[in-house]
């Protein structure tokens, strides 16, 4: 069964591949730009200057950009990272850099979009998102596609890879006796890691005290502890890097020439080659990890409280800079100048910790651990609203709560499952997800940048830009 949904995932990939990479070229070029010419103004609204509480929506614009940040700034960024170096390589990072690149034109468009066609729910709370999106602006005929991205969004949303790769960092580095490691229990069958049990278990309720609140809630815990974790990791790797100085420019230099050779790649061959493999493997990893095209940052922008469509846009194509430019460029680089990337055997956050451990012995693992929790936590909690939203949007928000409870049962469920079947269950659903996205985002550019050529007009005669 492993080996049959790692195919598929391969299988799903291939032709996402191109529409996230191509897809995101063209908002690019179609954009002229306009979003990178205004980031001084992008930081403007950050920052509350235009902040209205008054307007729709639920949530600041920075509440807003911290639920989608606590949701990708999680531990793809640690354990996702260190799969694809292990896998790929220092060339993986290159392609994890294209693809936040044309991440940002693409998450302009699609939460420029998700604030223009917001819609009421059951409850008649405005809500947004890529299925209110293609519901408001594109009609029945396209209702499928909204379908089609609440169902996989229910999956791919799920915290599982979150808990699966925060109770192994727990496990590695904070227990060293072999006995309880081993101790498991039977359970339908199944042979289940009694302290990976435990582990999940408490997940789950520190979890739900913040999840059953709602998205006030997590938008409240996010904007508080988004920043701090960004900051401590951010000093941990800058420690590394200051430890290995010397060889820091020749990894560099390899990341972009292994990006084009592919001699570290050891996966299975795509595109016609291992090449191809490599760059299935980038892209991959930095759409799980940053999530551009893929549509759950809109549906956090959606809930901004706002009446400037184009300010959400902004403000959302920050999102794949700080989540991989920053933050996975950050992991990669300790993995690689520590050396650890080239271990046998060895993926995930336990790679990652072994390169903290390495370069800064005694304490760095403790480190690791400390940002591994924080950046976990917060995406357990911001990922249950982007799945209870896509619930009541097929069947009412009434239903939706169940969602909730479902989606806490599976952080156990992820805590013992293995880290192979959990990534690749992941990623088919968000390959499926970036259909909807993705193609209501091409069908609707022109309206976007009519909305921005208005604003940023207006801005002008404002003497605000």
């Amino acid at each position: 069964m492993s080996e049959f949904i790692s195919n598929v995932a391969t299988g799903v990939w291939t032709p996402i591949l191109f529409l996230l990479i191509l897809g995101g070229l063209f908002f690019f070029f179609y954009s002229g730009l306009v979003h990178y010419r205004y980031f001084s103004h992008t930081i403007a609204i950050l920052r509350g200057k235009y902040h209205n509480p008054n307007d729709p929506g639920q949530i600041s614009p920075y509440e807003a950009l911290s639920t989608a940040m606590a949701s990708t700034v999680g531990m793809g960024n640690i354990a996702g990272v260190a799969a694809a170096i292990s896998i790929g390589g220092p060339g993986a990072l290159f392609w994890m850099w294209v693809t936040a690149f044309v991440g940002m034109s693409t998450n302009f468009f699609t939460s420029t979009l998700s604030v223009m066609y917001r819609g009421k729910d059951s409850a008649g709370v405005i809500q947004g998102g890529p299925m209110y999106v293609i519901r408001e602006a594109l009609g029945k005929a396209w209702k499928p596609l909204s379908v089609l991205f609440c169902l996989c969004a229910m999956v791919g949303c799920l915290g599982i890879f979150q808990a699966n790769q925060l109770t192994q960092a727990i496990i590695d580095i904070g227990f060293d006796g072999t006995a309880i490691k081993e101790s498991s229990f039977s359970f339908a069958g199944f042979e289940i890691s009694t302290l990976k049990f435990i582990i999940g278990t408490t997940l789950m309720t520190i979890s739900g005290i913040v999840i059953l609140g709602g998205i006030q809630r997590i938008g409240s815990w996010a904007g508080k502890m988004v920043p701090l974790m960004i900051v401590i990791y951010f000093f941990c790797v800058f420690a590394i890097l200051i430890v290995n100085i010397s060889v820091v420019p020749h990894y560099l230099m390899m990341i972009i020439t292994e990006a084009f050779t592919a001699s570290h790649y050891h996966g299975n061959p795509a595109l016609g080659g291992m090449l191809g493999g490599l760059i299935v493997a980038g892209v991959r990893r930095a759409s799980f990890s940053n999530e551009a095209g893929i549509g759950t940052a809109p549906m956090a922008l959606g809930a901004s409280q706002s009446t400037e469509p184009i300010r959400e846009g902004l403000v959302s194509m920050i999102s794949p800079a700080i989540d991989t430019l920053l933050v996975c460029t950050l992991t990669a680089m300790a993995i690689l100048v520590t050396g650890v990337w080239e271990s046998k055997g060895v993926s995930g956050v336990t790679l990652t910790a072994n390169a903290f451990q390495m370069a800064l012995p005694g304490i760095g693992k403790y480190l690791l651990l400390l940002c591994a929790f924080f950046f976990a936590i917060t995406s357990l909690f911001s990922y249950s609203y982007y799945g209870s939203k896509a619930l009541s949007f097929l069947i009412g928000v009434k239903a939706s709560k169940y969602y909730d409870y479902f989606y806490l049962i599976t952080i156990v469920v992820g805590a013992v499952a293995s880290l192979t079947d959990v990534m690749n269950v992941i990623d088919i659903a968000y390959a499926l997800m970036a259909i909807p996205t993705m193609l209501s985002g091409f069908a609707l550019a022109p309206k976007v940048m009519a909305e921005a050529k208005s604003y940023f007009k207006r801005m002008r005669e404002k003497g605000e830009v």
